[in-house]
Parts: structure tokens; sequence; C-alpha cells
């Protein structure tokens, strides 16, 4: 599975494609200098149960935020579950 970041001014997207093709997205909105919001994650049909949606929270949202000194507020409740299971990836957390 492949994570490709797409930063806009005040919006972002992190998705997932496996053998080329769109199988989700998670996308958040820029708080701020130092934070964003995550609030939408989405997997696309047939991708379902291949851990997609966790995928882009571990691989997408958690080491760009690391690398670039942001926190995360996860209002997506998908993202906020895997931050809830995942005690590792709190360092992130505003």
């Amino acid at each position: 599975m492949e994570i490709k970041h797409t930063a806009l001014e005040s919006k972002g997207v992190f998705t997932a494609f496996i053998d080329g093709k769109k199988a989700g997205e998670m996308t958040y909105s820029v708080a701020g200098i130092d934070k964003i919001i995550v609030d939408h994650t989405g997997v696309e049909e047939g991708y379902n149960g291949l851990g997609v949606g966790k995928k882009l929270v571990i691989d997408g949202v958690v080491p760009y935020a690391r690398e670039n000194g942001i926190k995360v507020i996860p209002l997506c409740p998908f993202a906020k579950s895997v931050f809830d299971k995942n005690e590792s990836l709190r360092d992130v957390l505003a």
C-alpha cells in the first residue's frame, strides 16, 4: 500500500493506493501554524477490511505530524478510534 500526501493552503489529504488504484483517503484542515484537524476518513468500496484507514493514520498522518512538529486533533471518529487503541501514536495529539 502506498500513501501519498497532498497539501493545499488550508487543507490536505492523505490518499492510499493499492496496486495503483485509490483505496481510501483521510482529509484534514490546517488549524493555525502547528495543528491539523483530521475531519474525514473514507475507504473505497472493495477495500473495506484491509486496514486502509488504519494505515492512513499510522503511515500517513502520524509521520507527517512528527516530521513537521505539528499536533493532530482527530475529529473524525475513525481516526480518533485508531489513536484511542494505539498509545504509541498519542504523542502527536493536541
